[in-house]
């Protein structure tokens, strides 16, 4: 499985949002806390994500652990925003690791994560990538669940809200492929969505700032767990969390 975490909020510094905490995103690529069975470190690349001034999304990925990439520490303290994404990749096996396979992924103000694997990978995936427009096909990322994934919700983007688009592809791959783990991470750079599905999520939510993670980095009696199956829509000063209207199998 990965880590992933989505910020929204007065800006701060990329490298001092990656050591935030006792617990931190450096921390968890190779010490996480609630990794439920799903790997032990995440040390198969990562990837930061930010929104330029004109609201496009930009972003470095590595197939580095975070704690060795000489970026993090030449690169991250140059980077700075209100919105922010950060990934950390635990490779499933069999799937490659290489710079083009980490999150973020993204096209133009969207920006995109997963922690979680899609089981019976890639047949599970074929009947329902067999929709997908044959240019939408060749510019999949990388040969992976989390870039297939992403192309189908940003497929579903075109036509549909935020929620709408993340509930209906949560539902088409349990459909497919029922013992899925599905913590998906959306971001337009002003709000954030995701799921949680049979996989840790957390939120911290106030009137100035508003995160979304799947592990705290901190013990801030403020971060709340979020319900297995359900969705969050999350700005400061506001989260939505509700049930994902998916039958389990």
């Amino acid at each position: 499985m990965c880590r992933h975490l989505g910020y929204l909020g007065p800006a701060t510094g990329a490298a001092e949002l990656v050591h935030r905490g006792p617990h931190s995103l450096i921390r968890q690529s190779f010490a996480p806390r609630d990794m439920r069975g799903g790997g032990t470190i995440n040390a198969d690349g990562f990837g930061v994500g930010w929104w330029c001034d004109d609201g496009t999304f930009g972003r470095y990925r590595s197939a580095s652990p975070i704690w060795s990439d000489p970026f993090v520490g030449e690169g991250l303290s140059g980077i700075r925003g209100g919105a922010l994404m950060v990934a950390l990749r635990s490779a499933t096996e069999g799937m490659p690791v290489e710079r083009s396979a980490a999150a973020p992924f993204g096209e133009a103000r969207w920006g995109f994560s997963l922690n979680g694997v899609v089981r019976g990978w890639p047949g599970s995936l074929a009947s329902l990538a067999s929709t997908l427009p044959v240019e939408d096909l060749l510019q999949l990322d990388a040969p992976t669940d989390s870039a297939a994934l992403w192309m189908l919700l940003r497929h579903r983007l075109r036509s549909g809200t935020p929620d709408v688009a993340l509930m209906s592809l949560v539902r088409d791959i349990i459909g497919a492929a029922p013992e899925s783990r599905l913590n998906l991470l959306l971001c337009n750079g002003s709000e954030m969505w995701a799921t949680a599905w049979y996989h840790s999520l957390w939120t911290l939510v106030d009137e100035d700032v508003a995160i979304v993670a799947s592990e705290p980095y901190d013990d801030d009696l403020r971060w709340q767990p979020v319900p297995d199956r359900h969705l969050v829509h999350a700005i400061p000063g506001k989260l939505i969390v509700s049930p994902l209207e998916v039958k389990a199998p």
